[in-house]
């Protein structure tokens, strides 16, 4: 089910005084409704669009902590009041939410697939904000026709490979052994770097799947600052060998001290500091083509905490992204 963005979620602190010089984003941003006809983006504009996944039922089937499904509503409450230092050429659009209704994960997913493939097609850059991380799957199915004739390489921010079988059912666990597969289907290259990996959070079983698959990983104990140098020569390597990128970062990758509001929370995981300096160099090399946040948990959440730091990060990628 697909419901349409509405202003009810950009709110926030209006400085009148300041006129156009005290802008926030919940001032400047725009609605689009996927349901009808949208326009192309205007030429010499840079539009960014943001759709909500609100689902987690692939959380539930893989036996986690439930609550992510308010995800996107938080990540907008988080956003709003950002404040706006965007050229006027840049816009930002909410493109709605797609809904899981009655259990139906795939057929979610499917729709989620649908409406980035629709943003693309009309020159929108694609944010999409979870919902657990059943999104990267939706969110690839509308990333194939751009890619149809390029590489493609993903890139997650992750605890966890989440490369699980799902030969019952798919699940939060699943999605990039599904990229995998449907990519062999088509006689495709999967190409699949993990940053931030956990050893403790995936099985031997789990290992050896993604060594068949020739996946690379950094553990989240060697993604640290002190280490920049060698990460962005890894991460440039990488880069070179794709023709775009898909981002996708798993709130659970972070520390808990910064990311308490998960559905499995870490003890040990990354800073913000050394992903943002990562996610430049992916922005800076022309390739990113989208990007999705996964399993804020609002319900486990601190002060917000954790919905600010996803937005955060969004904030930073269009930051850096719009020069593009």
């Amino acid at each position: 089910m697909y419901k349409p963005a509405t202003k009810e979620a950009w709110k926030g602190r209006i400085d009148k005084h300041d006129g156009a010089l005290g802008l926030r984003w919940h001032q400047a941003m725009q609605l689009l409704d996927l349901s009808k006809g949208i326009a192309p983006v205007a030429q010499g504009e840079v539009a960014f669009a943001f759709i909500g996944f609100c689902c987690d039922i692939g959380v539930r089937r893989n036996q986690g902590r439930v609550g992510a499904a308010t995800g996107p509503e938080a990540l907008r409450g988080a956003m709003a009041s950002f404040a706006h230092h965007l050229p006027n050429h840049v816009a930002l659009y909410d493109a709605g939410d797609v809904l899981c209704t009655h259990g139906s994960l795939e057929e979610a997913q499917d729709q989620l697939g649908n409406k980035v493939a629709l943003l693309l097609q009309h020159g929108y850059r694609p944010m999409v904000l979870g919902g657990g991380h059943e999104i990267a799957y939706g969110h690839f199915l509308g990333l194939e026709e751009a890619t149809e004739k390029q590489q493609l390489g993903i890139l997650n921010f992750d605890a966890h490979f989440d490369l699980r079988s799902y030969e019952q059912q798919a699940s939060s666990g699943t999605p990039f052994l599904q990229i995998a597969d449907r990519l062999q289907e088509q006689h495709r290259e999967f190409t699949y770097k993990v940053l931030g990996l956990q050893e403790y959070g995936n099985t031997r079983a789990l290992f050896k799947v993604a060594e068949q698959l020739g996946v690379s990983y950094t553990f989240a104990e060697d993604v640290q600052l002190h280490k920049l140098a060698l990460l962005q020569k890894e991460l440039k390597d990488f880069l070179n060998s794709v023709e775009q990128v898909y981002i996708t970062v798993d709130l659970d990758a972070f520390s808990a001290a910064y990311a308490p509001g998960v559905s499995a929370v870490n003890a040990a995981g990354l800073q913000p500091d050394v992903v943002l300096e990562l996610l430049k160099i992916v922005v800076r090399s022309g390739k990113l083509l989208s990007i999705d946040i996964a399993e804020l948990n609002p319900s486990l959440d601190i002060d917000n905490q954790t919905a600010k730091l996803g937005a955060a990060i969004l904030y930073h990628v269009v930051r850096e992204w719009h020069k593009i």
